[in-house]
C-alpha cells in the first residue's frame, strides 16, 4: 500500500490545509496521509500558537493517518535545512510521494530552479543581485514567496530517492492579513493576536479560543535578560551565531523594550528577520554549535498521532522494522534531551497546571486518535 507525505506545521491548521491533505490524496491515489510536522516551534523562528499535541490531532480529524514530529533541529533552521531534516524523516519512513503547496503552481519552473547549484538558502540575495535562470517562475521579478522557496528546498532534497512529488497551487496568499474562509495560518495568528473574528478560517476555532496562545514577546523578557547578561563569548558558542550576530543582539536587547522593536532595529541587509528570529530561538532553548554537532544521524520516525486507519500503515512499518518511537523514551537520548528541554521553553508562559500538562505530554506516547 502507498503513501503520500505532506510536509507541515498546522501553525494552526486552516481550510487550506485541508484542501491541500484532499488534492494530495486525489493526485498521489496513495492509501496513506503521513504529515512530518514541527513541533512546539517553528521554522520562522518562533513559537507555535497552540501546542504540538492539539495541532495533531486536529490534522487527525482532518484527513491525515499518522502525524510525525519534525525534530526541533530541523524545524528551527533555515529552509534547506528544513527541508533536508523533513526529508530525512520520509525517507525513514519509507513514504512513496509528498505534496506541497506552490503559490506559483509550476513543477517545472520551480524544478528548473532545483537544478541550478545556488543555495536556496540564498535565492533571495542571488535574485536582488540580478542573477537569473531560463523559465524560472518570473524571474522577472526579484522575489521569492516562502512556499515555493520551500518547493525548491524539496525538490533539491529528492533527487535520487524515488519519491514521487506533486504540487498544490496555494489558494491564498502567504502574506495576506484578511481574515476569511481561504485565511492564511498568519492571517490566523493575526486575528488571534488582536483578538479578532476567524471567520470560520480554521476547525481548531473552538480550540483556539479556549486555549492559552503562545506568542514570541511572551518569551521576549527571558530572552531580552539572557543576551543582556551574557558575554559576547559565551552567545558565539550557541547554535547558528556566525559574523558577530551576538554584538547586533546584545545592543538592541539593551536598547528595546518590547519585542518586534527589538527584532525591527536587529533586521537589516545582511540579516533577515527570520535569521534573526531563529538565532533568537537558540537563545532562548540555549542550544550551542557543540551540542548541535554531537547529534547523531536521526533515524527514527517519533509518531504524534494516528487515526485508526494510521495503525495499518504503522503495523506496516514495523514489519519492515522501520524504528517507530510510539514512547518519549525511544527517541535516541541526544535529540531527546533536546526536545524535552525545548518543551521546558515552550511551556514555562503557563501557569504551572498546564505547564505540567504538556511535559506529561511530551514524556508520553503517541496518541491514539478515535
Amino acid at each position: 500500500m502507498s503513501s503520500c507525505g505532506i510536509i507541515s506545521e498546522y501553525n494552526p491548521l486552516h481550510n487550506g490545509h485541508i484542501y491541500q491533505i484532499e488534492k494530495a490524496k486525489e493526485l498521489s491515489g496513495a492509501d496513506f496521509m503521513i504529515a512530518v510536522m514541527s513541533g512546539n516551534f517553528v521554522q520562522r523562528g518562533e513559537p507555535a500558537v497552540i501546542d504540538k499535541w492539539e495541532r495533531a490531532e486536529a490534522a487527525i480529524h482532518n484527513g491525515i493517518d499518522v502525524v510525525i514530529e519534525l525534530p526541533y533541529f530541523f524545524a528551527s533552521q533555515s529552509a534547506s535545512h528544513f527541508a533536508d531534516g523533513a526529508m530525512q524523516v520520509f525517507r525513514t519512513a519509507g513514504i512513496d510521494s509528498i505534496c506541497f503547496g506552490s503559490e506559483c503552481g509550476n513543477l517545472e519552473n520551480l524544478q528548473e530552479i532545483a537544478d541550478t547549484p545556488i543555495n536556496p538558502d540564498h535565492l533571495h540575495e542571488s535574485m536582488n543581485g540580478g542573477m537569473s535562470y531560463p523559465k524560472a517562475y518570473s524571474l522577472l521579478t526579484s522575489s521569492m514567496y516562502p512556499n515555493d522557496l520551500l518547493a525548491v528546498c524539496y525538490l533539491r532534497t529528492l533527487k535520487g530517492s524515488g519519491i514521487q512529488p506533486y504540487l498544490v497551487q496555494r489558494t491564498s496568499g502567504y502574506l495576506d492579513a484578511e481574515i476569511n474562509k481561504n485565511a492564511s495560518a498568519l492571517a490566523i495568528r493575526h486575528a488571534l493576536k488582536n483578538h479578532l473574528s476567524l471567520a470560520g478560517s480554521t476547525p481548531m476555532e473552538e480550540i483556539l479560543k479556549n486555549s492559552t496562545l503562545h506568542f514570541s514577546e511572551m518569551y521576549y523578557p527571558y530572552l531580552r535578560t539572557f543576551l543582556t547578561v551574557s558575554s559576547p563569548e559565551h552567545l558565539r558558542q550557541l547554535f547558528l551565531f556566525s559574523e558577530g550576530i551576538e554584538y547586533l543582539l546584545q545592543k538592541n536587547a539593551m536598547k528595546y523594550e518590547k519585542y518586534d522593536d527589538f527584532i525591527n532595529a536587529c533586521t537589516n541587509y545582511r540579516y533577515t528577520a527570520s535569521r534573526i528570529r531563529r538565532c533568537c530561538l537558540q537563545a532562548l532553548n540555549q542550544v550551542t554549535k557543540k551540542e548541535a554537532e554531537g547529534l547523531p544521524a536521526y533515524d527514527t520516525v517519533r509518531v504524534l498521532a494516528f487515526g485508526e486507519h494510521g495503525r495499518k500503515w504503522l503495523a506496516e512499518q514495523r514489519k519492515k522494522e522501520t524504528k517507530i518511537a510510539s514512547r518519549f523514551a525511544d527517541v535516541p537520548d541526544a535529540w531527546r534531551q533536546l526536545e524535552y528541554r525545548t518543551s521546558l521553553m515552550y511551556a514555562s508562559i503557563l501557569k504551572e497546571e498546564e505547564r505540567k500538562r504538556i511535559l506529561s505530554l511530551e514524556i508520553g506516547g503517541a496518541h491514539y486518535i478515535k
